[in-house]
C-alpha cells in the first residue's frame, strides 16, 4: 500500500542548464543581464526571483533614497582631513560611477531598450543641496564648495548663507524660520531623482520580451553548491516543484538574502564575512501645496555618533510618476535580512568564522548601538521635532510613517586592520571567477553599471579584454572616469551634453511632470 502512495507524493524535479544564473530580480540583476545580452548575446541567462514580481525589495522606490548618488550633496562622501582639506577621493569615484550609469541609460534609450524618460518616469532632474547649521559646519561647507567647484565634475556648485538666497533655493525650508542660528547651503543644479523600481521593471520587460533572459518568479533558491566539474548547482523551490539549475556562472544579487546563500557555497573567500541588519522608516507627505513648495534633495549632516547612512534629508521624490516629499531615514531594527524575510535571518547567519569579527565590531562601534537604541525609542513627537529642524512649519497630520527597505551592513575581517564595519557596496568573487555576490548598501543602485563592469572584468577576464567586448562596452559607456583622456573637462562636457539631451536633463531646474 505504501509503495503505491509514495510515487503520488514524490516532488517533481525540473532540471535546467544555463550559461549564467542570476539570483535576484532587482536593479543589479537587471543591469548585469542587460550588459551581458549586449556583450555576449549567445549566453543562456536564467533569472531566479523569490517574490512574485521584480524590484520588490531594495529596488522598490520607497525602499531606498531614490537619490542619483553623485556625491553632490552627501557630506559623508567628503570627510575633512587632518590638514583641513576635504578628502574628495570617494566623491570623485562615486561621481564618475554615476556618470557611467547615466551614459548606459542614455544608450538604452537611444537603442529603444528603454522608452524616453518622458514616457517612463524613472529619472527626474532635481537640484541637490547640502544644508548645515552653526558657524563651524558653515565654514566646513564653504570650504567643501570651494574645493569641489574648481573641478569639472562639480563645476557650477554654489554656496550661500544669505537668507534671501536660501529662500530662493529652499522656500519651504525657510518658511517660518528665525535667523538666530547661522544656516548655510550648497546647491548643484544637475542632480537627479531615480525610481529604481520603475527602471528595473522596464529593463526586465524588455529582456523577457526579446528572449534575452528566462525569468522565473516565485522561485526561492535554497542552496548553491559546487559540482565536481566546476559548475554550480542551484536548488530552488518553484511552486510545488524543485528546480535544479546547473550553471557555469552564478551571480548572487539578492540584496540582504545574498549573505546566507553565499555562506552555503563553501567558498573560502566568504570566511570572516558577517552582516548586521538595519531597517529604515520615512515620513511621507502627499499634501500638494507642500510637495509643490519644495523641489530639491536637501541633505543634512549626520549627528555625532550616528552612522553615515543615517544622514537626514528632505527630498522631492517621484514614486510611480507621483510626486511626494520624504524625510528621513529613521533607523529601525529587525533580525530580517529582507523586508519580507525571516526574523531568524540574522541569528542563523552567525558562524564560528564570523562570530569574533561581529562581536569585535559591536564593541568598537558601540556608539552605533546607542544610536540605534535611541532611534527605536523615538515616538511621533520626537520624529516630528527632527523634521521641524528642516521644515519649521511641519505639522504631524501632513505626514505618515512608512517602512523603508532592509539593509545588511557588511562586517568583515581585513588583513592588517582586523574586523571592520563596511558601509558601502562590495563584490565577493570565487577565485576562478565562476561566482560573484554583491553585499552591502549605498551607493549601490546608483553605481550599478560601474559595479557590474568591475564584476565582468574580474569574472570574465579573457572576454573582457576581447576587442569585441571592449567595442560594445564603449558604445554603451563611452566615458571612462579612470581614463578620461588628456582633456577631462572637454570629455566630461561632451558626455554630459549627450546624456542630458537623451534623458531629458537639459533643463535641470524645470518643474517635473504634473502628477
Amino acid at each position: 500500500m505504501i509503495s503505491r502512495i509514495l510515487p503520488l507524493i514524490r516532488i517533481a524535479v525540473e532540471h535546467i542548464q544555463a550559461d549564467v544564473a542570476l539570483v535576484g530580480a532587482g536593479v543589479m540583476g537587471a543591469t548585469l543581464a542587460t550588459l551581458l545580452h549586449h556583450l555576449e548575446p549567445g549566453f543562456d541567462v536564467l533569472v531566479l526571483e523569490g517574490l512574485d514580481a521584480v524590484a520588490q525589495e531594495s529596488s522598490a522606490a520607497l525602499n531606498n533614497a531614490g537619490t542619483g548618488h553623485a556625491a553632490n550633496c552627501e557630506l559623508n562622501y567628503t570627510p575633512p582631513g587632518a590638514d583641513g582639506r576635504i578628502d574628495l577621493r570617494k566623491a570623485l569615484a562615486i561621481n564618475g560611477a554615476f556618470e557611467q550609469s547615466l551614459q548606459f541609460w542614455a544608450a538604452l534609450v537611444d537603442s529603444g531598450v528603454l522608452p524616453p524618460p518622458a514616457d517612463l518616469p524613472f529619472l527626474q532632474p532635481v537640484p541637490h543641496c547640502s544644508v548645515v547649521w552653526g558657524e563651524s559646519d558653515a565654514a566646513f561647507l564653504a570650504e567643501r564648495q570651494r574645493q569641489m567647484a574648481m573641478l569639472p565634475q562639480f563645476e557650477g556648485m554654489a554656496f550661500s548663507r544669505d537668507p534671501a538666497v536660501l529662500r530662493d533655493w529652499l522656500p519651504l525650508m525657510m518658511r517660518g524660520r528665525h535667523n538666530s542660528e547661522p544656516m548655510a547651503a550648497t546647491r548643484y543644479g544637475r542632480g537627479t531623482d531615480v525610481d529604481f523600481g520603475c527602471l528595473t521593471r522596464a529593463l526586465f520587460a524588455w529582456l523577457v520580451r526579446y528572449g534575452a533572459v528566462e525569468l522565473r518568479l516565485g522561485c526561492n533558491v535554497q542552496n548553491v553548491q559546487r559540482e565536481a566539474d566546476g559548475t554550480w548547482l542551484l536548488t530552488a523551490r518553484h511552486n510545488s516543484r524543485l528546480l535544479k539549475v546547473r550553471s557555469r556562472f552564478v551571480f548572487l544579487g539578492a540584496g540582504g538574502g545574498t549573505l546566507p546563500l553565499l555562506q552555503r557555497t563553501g567558498l573560502k573567500e566568504v570566511r570572516g564575512y558577517g552582516g548586521f541588519p538595519v531597517s529604515g522608516q520615512w515620513l511621507v507627505c502627499d499634501a500638494r501645496d507642500l510637495v509643490q513648495g519644495h523641489r530639491a534633495k536637501a541633505y543634512g549632516k549626520a549627528s555625532v555618533g550616528a552612522p553615515p547612512m543615517s544622514v537626514p534629508h528632505l527630498d522631492s521624490r517621484w514614486v510611480e510618476g507621483r510626486r511626494a516629499l520624504l524625510f528621513g531615514p529613521f533607523a529601525g531594527f529587525s533580525g530580517k535580512f529582507l523586508k519580507r524575510g525571516s526574523r531568524l535571518d540574522w541569528p542563523t547567519s552567525v558562524r564560528l568564522h564570523n562570530l569574533l569579527p561581529m562581536v569585535t565590531v559591536g564593541a568598537q562601534q558601540f556608539h552605533l548601538v546607542r544610536y540605534l537604541v535611541g532611534q527605536l525609542r523615538l515616538g511621533t513627537a520626537e520624529r516630528l521635532a527632527t523634521l521641524q529642524r528642516f521644515l519649521p512649519t511641519a505639522q504631524a497630520q501632513d505626514w505618515q510613517l512608512e517602512v523603508a527597505g532592509q539593509r545588511v551592513q557588511i562586517i568583515k575581517q581585513e588583513p592588517g586592520r582586523g574586523p571592520q564595519l563596511k558601509l558601502g557596496t562590495e563584490v565577493v568573487t570565487a577565485a576562478d571567477g565562476s561566482l560573484a555576490a554583491l553585499l552591502g548598501a549605498s551607493p549601490g543602485a546608483s553605481t550599478a553599471v560601474a559595479i557590474m563592469e568591475q564584476l565582468l572584468q574580474r569574472c570574465f577576464p579573457q572576454r573582457f579584454r576581447d576587442e569585441g567586448w571592449q567595442h560594445r562596452l564603449r558604445q554603451l559607456v563611452p566615458y571612462d572616469p579612470q581614463n578620461p583622456g588628456p582633456d577631462l573637462a572637454a570629455t566630461l562636457r561632451r558626455c554630459r551634453q549627450r546624456c542630458d539631451a537623451v534623458l531629458g536633463l537639459h533643463n535641470h531646474d524645470a518643474a517635473g511632470p504634473t502628477c
